[in-house]
């Protein structure tokens, strides 16, 4: 497995960064996350209606897949060429997916024929909506959360520190790990997998900030060292419950992985879960943490 993740990691890394470094140049329109986004959004949502379809439930693939399509679009309403749209920060969000809760309580109530089955489907879109859509979308904002030409500098904060975090779990848990955390959910993760999981992220946070911050601009600072790496410990541990989660999912449901989209990772869900679901404490973050500090004209609203 180790000798698959090496080199498909190294060809993500490359892919990502060059996609990221044309859309930080294409201005706060963002199009290629916009169409990452959706593209994992659909993947995404059909790994979930696959592992879902069991027992009673029969989601849509359809439908979530629009909805969640719906609720990750409206991030980009303030740059549509239609004013009426143009609706800031996550308030767009919100409204449409209100809008994807009612549009799923319609389908099912058209969908009914017998008792028994109609709220477990629906409880499974919802959940599929919600877990794929609302948790990406937030973690979208974050290409504006600090201000359009800080967007890769705060995604990559997350993405460096998830994925660091990761890598000490892996590390420290492989060579010292003996006690385990929730065999029954996780069997491979161990308390000092959890530690090595937290070191990793706090370091990954404040390398990243403080290579990467003067690069955006010459005249930004990262943050003082403590906040910066209080950041990274944070969204480690909400990287690590995200796994857990995920993991709560397929135990539920009996399978190992998402899905076998990339050899010795799984599906795109088990690539993304700790991601998506740091997204939103790493959005929460930003808003209140000085972790970089911008002159007064280039400081966000």
């Amino acid at each position: 497995m180790l000798g698959w993740r090496l080199p498909i990691s190294a060809v993500l890394i490359a892919a990502f960064t060059t996609a990221f470094v044309y859309d930080h140049k294409a201005g706060a329109g963002a199009p290629l996350l916009l169409g990452l986004c959706l593209a994992l959004a659909v993947r995404g949502v059909w790994e979930m209606v696959a592992l879902l379809r069991t027992r009673s439930f029969h989601p849509n693939f359809l439908l979530t897949a629009l909805l969640t399509c719906g609720v990750i679009g409206a991030n980009w309403a303030p740059y549509s060429p239609f004013p009426i749209f143009r609706v800031s920060g996550l308030g767009l969000v919100t409204i449409c997916y209100a809008f994807a809760v009612l549009a799923l309580f319609l389908s099912s109530a058209i969908r009914f024929d017998q008792p028994g089955k109609s709220l477990e489907t629906l409880g499974a879109e919802l959940l599929i909506v919600s877990y794929v859509g609302v948790l990406l979308s937030v973690t979208a904002q974050l290409r504006w959360v600090a201000g359009p030409d800080a967007g890769y500098l705060v995604l990559g904060s997350l993405i460096i520190a998830v994925k660091c975090g990761d890598t000490g779990a892996y590390t420290l848990g492989r060579l010292f790990g003996k006690r385990k955390m929730v065999p029954w959910l996780s069997p491979g993760k161990t308390w000092m997998g959890a530690l090595g999981a937290l070191l990793g992220a706090g370091l990954g946070a404040w390398a990243w900030l403080q290579w990467a911050t003067p690069h955006f601009n010459a005249g930004w600072q990262p943050g003082d060292w403590y906040w910066v790496v209080l950041y990274g410990v944070v969204v480690g541990v909400a990287g690590l419950v995200g796994d857990l989660c995920e993991s709560l999912i397929k135990r539920d449901v009996g399978q190992k992985d998402s899905a076998t989209l990339l050899p010795g990772f799984g599906g795109l869900l088990d690539l993304l879960d700790s991601v998506i679901y740091a997204g939103p404490v790493a959005y929460v973050l930003w808003k209140i943490m000085p972790l970089i500090h911008m002159g007064l004209d280039q400081a966000p609203e």
